[in-house]
């Protein structure tokens, strides 16, 4: 990576070790469907994947794997649209491994969601040719893409020979360690051809009957012919170029992209031939593209001064095309990779705790969007508890087209090459997550008639699980919940135990606490006829509700040596040799792996992946934390938790993405002069590919989201409570200075930025009433039109 300026992502030079991890960060989408920043040229292979991919377009397939039937649901990589290639006539197809490249240059144009491209390559007789790319996914017309190539001849005149393609031979091959299982999920490839110049391609996927619709069309400024052939899986388009030396030829090709799933359309691939067919020149279908992107940077603005204003307004460049104003008309959920590749599968976990948040104060329609998902899933979600024996609902881990649980029960160890069992499917905490994002939301956004109906209904049935899956121990006197597995994810089982699960995890009990505890009082507020049809078609009396108030306050929370212990039985496992480790392997970021191939389990040791118990410090402020363990009958003060910061982060080998993002959130307001280092892990996260080869499989949305929110909510410590904005900041030196903007319960745009130890407060003109805004020992309004500035206690 080059420097660059905040509106730019620069890359110099080609190296094709790092040719995946730049196809992830140049991923180009809209909300609908993200193109991977591939080089059009290249085909997959072991440098190289391209890769289309429609938000919530899965199918399953049924694998054999390590003697075991296995099957996986899959986010589909779709018919590659972008495929051109080019070569002198006579000569193979140029490509960067087998040609003489002299320069070469990518830039990632974030304000105008523009890839450029720049290679010049030498093709002998003392000649060179240069190509020059743009390229957008439209953000206007969320069902178009076009790629304009610029070729341009020095040393000599130069024929050469184009092709551009639709390609349906794809595969879902772009994981490694995924290559056993079925990947290939298309059926029923046709192409053919609309009108000159113009080609489709039309298929489906394999079981979940999804069609898809593809054309494309190919023009060049010199008025040359474009011939038209077709093998079984590819529709192809040839034109041959005389270039000139100094003088650019150019050729654009635009394309559309439908799916059955689309509203408002009868068959997709008509709806993609007249998309294609009515689709204006590059240069206006890039200026309409910019005017979208300008709107929507608008609503979002971040000010952070320095490389790490850079670096977020990456990610936010990322969430946002990920997760755009056009997600509120979908039925889809957070994808934990983004749409940028095929790690997890393009499945949907808990990474929304992390997303959501932010997207609440720009975007609440998206929000509202993700939640409808999951509320859509609620049926599944109540048959998965029933299915354990539980009442309520139990939402899955891993989630995709319809809500039932996808966690694959085998994982490979790349070191050990064995096919382990995964237990990750008792990660019940994903329901508290879902709860969480409900009344974050409905805070945020003050949308009563949300909470009221959909959320309200959620929250009852989270609770009711939870609730089901506390059982009394008399000798304790403490409710408590058994067999699950916390965030920490190494933890999976007990040492030499027979069955997997974990007892008393603290994270699942305190936040169930809290779940049941917020439930109770969306019931208490709802209209009286409101809370009657809800307790009356779920059959709620007062008898369960009576057994909600009391497990909420009497869940085991388990202490060892001053600090709260991870899960029940946490103090009785060994220490690990930290020292020794790190010697021998250098990054032990998954140390299970490298204790698995050992022939070791890290369920012996106290060690964590990532945060566990000091989530609870992401998710609550220190007041509303200690209310918590108040509530469940302990004393929680600021000495106990630093000593569980100190304990944690000793034995923590940050082998996630958000375990630096949430230690640096944490540290922030426990030991802020170490803060800053693990601010900076969850920054570079994905930009240096710290997780060693991940980020080439999709980009990391919730960490990437979580940067965000850091700046929005973490450091201002920023509250949507009971109606007002809560700010409780703390100064963190090298993020000193910065601003941005909120959409919060109907005012838009409104600004707040922290500088030198004062707060300013703007508030656009509308009709709508003051806001309040409370700091520690301050309460102003702020009506609209008007701006406040505070100056903020040391």
């Amino acid at each position: 990576m080059t420097s660059a300026g905040p509106g730019t992502w620069e890359y110099e030079g080609y190296d094709p070790a790092q040719e995946r991890l730049r196809e992830a960060l140049c991923t180009l989408g809209n909300g609908c469907f993200a193109t991977r920043g591939a080089l059009p040229e290249c085909a997959a292979d072991e440098v190289h994947y391209p890769g289309t991919y429609v938000a919530g377009c899965y199918n399953r397939l049924v694998s054999h794997v390590a003697g075991r039937q296995v099957e996986n649901e899959d986010l589909v990589n779709l018919p590659n649209w972008l495929p051109l290639r080019f070569r002198p006539v006579g000569d193979p197809w140029l490509t960067p491994e087998g040609a003489t490249v002299l320069d070469h240059r990518q830039v990632l144009h974030l304000d105008a969601g523009l890839l450029e491209r720049g290679t010049r390559y030498r093709v002998g007789g003392g000649r060179t040719l240069t190509v020059r790319q743009r390229r957008i996914v439209h953000l206007g017309d969320a069902h178009l893409a076009a790629l304009r190539t610029e070729f341009t001849a020095e040393g000599g005149p130069l024929e050469l020979e184009v092709e551009a393609a639709l390609d349906g031979s794809v595969t879902n091959a772009g994981v490694a360690r995924y290559r056993e299982l079925g990947g290939r999920h298309l059926t029923q490839v046709r192409t053919g051809t609309a009108v000159p110049g113009t080609v489709w391609l039309r298929c489906r996927t394999r079981t979940s009957d999804i069609g898809i619709g593809l054309a494309g069309r190919v023009a060049t400024d010199g008025g040359v012919t474009v011939h038209t052939r077709h093998e079984p899986l590819r529709a192809l388009q040839h034109l041959s170029l005389s270039l000139t030396p100094g003088r650019p030829v150019t050729v654009d090709k635009t394309a559309a992209l439908h799916t059955s799933h689309d509203p408002a359309i009868g068959d997709p691939l008509c709806a993609a031939i007249d998309r294609v067919l009515a689709a204006p020149h590059f240069e206006d279908l890039l200026a309409t593209h910019r005017a979208a992107w300008d709107r929507l940077w608008r609503r979002a603005a971040l000010d952070v001064a320095g490389e790490p204003g850079r670096i977020l307004r990456l990610h936010l460049f990322h969430v946002l095309q990920t997760l755009s104003p056009h997600t509120a008309d979908l039925d889809v959920g957070v994808p934990a990779r983004g749409l940028h590749g095929e790690a997890y599968r393009g499945h949907v976990f808990w990474d929304e705790l992390f997303v959501l948040p932010y997207l609440n104060l720009h975007l609440p329609e998206v929000s509202r969007a993700l939640l409808r998902y999951r509320h859509r899933r609620l049926g599944p979600a109540c048959a998965a508890a029933r299915a354990v024996g539980r009442r309520g609902a139990m939402y899955p881990w891993q989630s995709g087209s319809d809500g039932r649980e996808e966690t694959q029960r085998l994982h490979l160890n790349p070191r050990s090459g064995r096919w382990l069992p995964d237990h990750s499917h008792l990660q019940r905490h994903v329901g508290s997550a879902v709860a969480y994002n409900v009344w974050q939301y409905c805070e945020a956004t003050g949308d009563t008639e949300f909470l009221h109906t959909q959320g309200a209904e959620m929250l009852v049935q989270i609770a009711r699980f939870w609730a089901d899956s506390a059982t009394w121990d008399a000798h304790l006197g403490r409710h408590r919940i058994r067999g699950v597995m916390g965030p920490d994810e190494y933890h999976d089982a007990y040492p030499d135990a027979e069955r997997p699960g974990l007892d008393d995890n603290t994270y699942t009990n305190v936040t169930a606490a809290w779940v049941l505890a917020r439930t109770l009082d969306t019931l208490g507020a709802l209209p009286e006829p409101r809370r009657r049809e809800l307790t009356e078609r779920n059959g709620i009396d007062g008898g369960e509700l009576q057994r909600w108030q009391e497990v909420s306050r009497t869940l085991h929370v388990p202490f060892h040596d001053g600090v709260i212990s991870q899960f029940e039985g946490y103090a009785d496992l060994k220490e690990l040799d930290w020292a020794d480790y790190r010697a021998r392997y250098g990054d032990i970021r998954r140390l299970d792996r490298i204790l698995e191939a050992e022939g070791d389990t890290v369920n012996r040791y106290k060690a964590s992946k990532q945060a566990d118990v000091l989530m609870l410090g992401y998710l609550f402020s220190p007041t509303e934390l200690q209310g918590l363990f108040h509530r469940l009958g302990h004393r929680l003060d600021g000495e106990t938790w630093r000593r569980c910061v100190d304990h944690y982060l000793a034995r923590t080998s940050h082998g996630s993405t958000l375990s630096g993002l949430v230690h640096g959130w944490v540290l922030a307001r426990a030991r802020r002069a170490e803060a800053w280092t693990f601010v900076q892990e969850a920054l570079r996260g994905d930009i240096a590919d710290l997780q060693g080869g991940t980020t080439g499989e999709g980009i990391h949305l919730g960490a990437m989201a979580g940067t965000l929110d850091l700046v929005q909510r973490g450091l201002p410590g920023l509250e949507t409570r009971d109606g007002a904005l809560r700010l409780d900041p703390v100064p963190l030196p090298e993020l000193s200075s910065y601003g941005f903007r909120l959409r919060y319960r109907g005012h838009w745009g409104v600004g707040l930025r922290l500088e030198h130890g004062r707060l300013e407060i703007a508030v656009p003109p509308s009709d709508r009433p003051p806001i309040d805004v409370r700091l520690p020992g301050c309460a102003v309004r702020v009506p609209p039109g008007e701006r406040c500035g505070l100056v903020l206690p040391e």
